[in-house]
């Protein structure tokens, strides 16, 4: 798998992981942080347009879905990132379960224009 920690700007997105994954996704974000801060809301399954079919890489990675309320403060927005990020990566059984799976990179978004990416 990819380790990376960099912003990118445009996904394209496609159905959702198969339901054992929904579930352990679910049950990892929900109630991850406080009130009035980012909410999950929920994921998608990600087909990277920009990498051919023929490659010996994966093409698909999992997007999980954030909304602040309010705009938040970078620093704000950076912690939620890393906090998620560390959340994810911390569950072996899933980040298997994925990779497994063909996803070779999770993401992590707060809009639907940008997106920062965990592994």
């Amino acid at each position: 798998m990819r380790h990376a920690l960099f912003f990118t700007i445009t996904f394209f997105l496609f159905p959702a992981a198969s339901p054992a994954q929904a579930e352990n996704v679910d049950l990892l974000m929900n109630g991850l942080f406080a009130e009035n801060q980012p909410t999950y809301i929920g994921f998608d399954s990600v087909e990277r347009e920009d990498v051919p079919v023929s490659a010996n890489v994966e093409r698909k990675y999992l997007v999980v879905d954030f909304r602040f309320n309010a705009p938040p403060a970078n620093e704000q927005l950076q912690a939620s990132v890393h906090r998620i990020c560390m959340t994810l990566i911390g569950n072996r059984e899933l980040i298997q379960t994925l990779s497994d799976s063909g996803y070779d990179m999770v993401s992590v978004a707060f809009d639907r224009r940008s997106q920062y990416d965990c592994l």
